[in-house]
């Protein structure tokens, strides 16, 4: 069984894809063939049912299904399964099915509504009594997609008082002063809290330069991930860097909002990581211009590899 999250938890841990069919099933196949590439690439871990999983397209038993196929798949490799929804009890019943797997954790983001603080911190108190004290929480902090933005202030003050949440998934945008903020409250005795940080990675090396302890982003080039953090963990931040830039142009361009994701199953097809890449309906779709531009940056970018 792989081993929980802490808050000392490093690396990338890979927000996984779910594949589907032309028709809209999913494609078991193809998902066990994307764990074996995450693994291949170097993962530290694996991020499942998240928006770019197209959680909220699945049924409740295509979910149990999907934690089912990829904790078995990933063997000893960390899960952490989102679990955001609605229903408190649905979460919950989720969260059991995960954690009973082998789940290493859970992910859950502010639900939607007025964006007061005090709802935030009220609901999220209602989450871990609903989840139990053992299982350990990744707060989701993405409020361009949730509408619901949280302090710094607020997130310390959740995870001293809720002990389980120990991770902080940061996709907030702009963020980095948070992470700064987050970090420097550890030295007057704030617990440390783990930071593995979002956005397409398009920040990375400057979020590890801020304290951050890898990333948790869905980018369809792992290893481009796994390697700017290794060679950051390292002291080589120069390296580091040089590496990352060579990637800048393909990431950017997945990391357009909604129609990034038809993007990014496309990379991945084109790797052979998957046999489609559909999304669920109503999700998006690329024109044949689409295409030719997204092949010709991988062309690039393979050249440009090759050329470092």
């Amino acid at each position: 069984m792989a081993q929980s999250i802490d808050r000392n938890t490093s690396g990338v841990y890979i927000i996984a894809a779910t594949p589907f069919t032309d028709t809209g099933a999913i494609d078991f196949t193809s998902l066990d063939r994307l764990i074996d590439f995450y693994v291949e690439k170097g993962v530290t871990g694996l991020t499942i049912l998240g928006m770019m999983g197209e959680a909220d397209t699945l049924t409740p038993e295509e979910r149990r299904a999907v934690i089912d196929r990829i904790i078995d798949r990933a063997g000893t490799l960390p899960v952490i399964v989102g679990i955001s929804d609605a229903g408190l009890g649905n979460l919950a019943d989720l969260s059991r099915h995960a954690m009973d797997k082998g789940a290493a954790g859970v992910m859950v983001a502010p639900n939607r509504g007025p964006a007061r603080e005090d709802r935030v911190i009220a609901y999220f108190g209602q989450v871990c009594e609903a989840l139990g004290p053992d299982t350990p929480v990744v707060f989701q902090d993405f409020p361009q997609a949730t509408g619901v933005p949280v302090s710094a202030r607020t997130i310390l003050e959740l995870t001293r008082e809720l002990p389980q949440i120990v991770m902080l998934k940061h996709e907030d945008c702009p963020g980095l002063t948070k992470i700064s903020t987050l970090r420097a409250a550890e030295s007057k005795g704030s617990p440390r809290l783990s930071i593995l940080c979002g956005n397409g990675g398009l920040y990375l090396p400057q979020e590890l330069a801020r304290g951050a302890d890898g990333a948790m982003t869905g980018f369809a080039y792992p290893e481009a991930l796994v390697e700017t953090v290794r060679l950051h963990a390292a002291g080589e931040e120069d390296k580091a860097e040089d590496l990352f830039d060579r990637y800048l142009p393909i990431l950017r361009h997945e990391q357009q909002p909604g129609f990034g994701l038809a993007l990014r199953k496309t990379i991945l097809m084109r790797r052979g990581a998957i046999a489609c890449a559909a999304t669920r309906a109503p999700g998006p779709k690329l024109s044949a211009t689409d295409i030719a531009e997204l092949d010709r940056l991988m062309v690039r970018t393979e050249r440009r590899l090759k050329d470092c």
